[in-house]
């Protein structure tokens, strides 16, 4: 099921699906009581909008969750632009030597990070992973370095915001695995397969209840979809750009002597 989460349109298609096959379920099973009793509509009618209505809830908090989320992968993004900007100024505060070097590999490690919010390619995210992870390496080896040849409060100032640039990955990485857990979908999915069998098993005839028959699987399916997709960081079509960083590569190349 992992796997259908990160594809919100096949998502969509297999809830409509099983949705709208629940609800002939739910008809085929009332071809063998066609004469309730009117104690047993009452107790239907009380059962089913009970249903319905948690049905209701449960989307609306798991909506919650998924806007929170796109939220903070939001937030995080803006603090990584600032903390990646903030170290390239402070890199003056290195010896000359080295500052060059941080903001060589400080351009180069941008480049990354606004590539890891681009791609949607496994293969391509496991080589621009690998490449942070090299550059990181290197980067702190270079601060680190200095430091420890001049280990004076300026260069740890260095030295610190450094250290917030690779802090600031890994809670961005750690926000984008932070996702609605697979329980909450399967029952979510089955409170929607109950309510839709319920509405099945109550329609009968034509007018409101037969358009509602036709309505509920399509509005609970769309609801999925929307939440799936925003809850996908890489594969949904509502996803974090990353303007502050593109906006904050752009500024550097602007600077004298930017990498191009």
């Amino acid at each position: 099921m992992s796997l259908l989460l990160d594809l919100p349109r096949a998502l969509f298609a297999v809830s409509l699906a099983a949705l709208w096959l629940s609800e002939w379920v739910g008809v085929s099973f009332r071809k063998y009581r066609r004469n309730g009793a009117e104690h047993e509509r009452e107790g239907f009618n009380l059962v089913a909008s009970a249903t319905l209505t948690l049905l209701g809830l449960i989307i609306g908090f798991s909506f919650s969750m998924a806007i929170s989320r796109y939220d903070q992968r939001k937030n995080l993004e803006e603090a990584e632009a600032n903390a990646i900007g903030t170290e390239y100024v402070r890199a003056d505060l290195l010896p000359a030597a080295e500052a060059a070097k941080v903001r060589v590999l400080l351009a180069s490690y941008l480049g990354q990070r606004i590539l890891f919010y681009k791609t949607r390619d496994e293969g391509e995210l496991r080589q621009v992973d690998a490449a942070t992870a090299q550059l990181q390496g290197d980067l702190w080896s270079l601060v680190r370095a200095a430091a420890l040849a001049q280990p004076t409060p300026v260069i740890a100032l260095a030295v610190s915001g450094m250290n917030d640039v690779l802090n600031s990955q890994g809670y961005t990485q750690a926000a984008w695995w932070n996702r609605i857990p697979t329980a909450a979908w399967g029952l979510m999915a089955a409170i929607a397969i109950c309510s839709n069998l319920l509405i099945g098993y109550g329609v009968h005839g034509t007018g409101t209840k037969a358009l509602l028959f036709i309505v509920l699987p399509l509005v609970v399916s769309i609801s999925f979809f929307l939440i799936a997709d925003i809850d996908s960081p890489r594969r949904g079509i509502i996803r974090v750009r990353p303007q502050n960083l593109e906006s904050l590569s752009q500024s550097l190349q602007a600077l004298p002597g930017g990498t191009k």
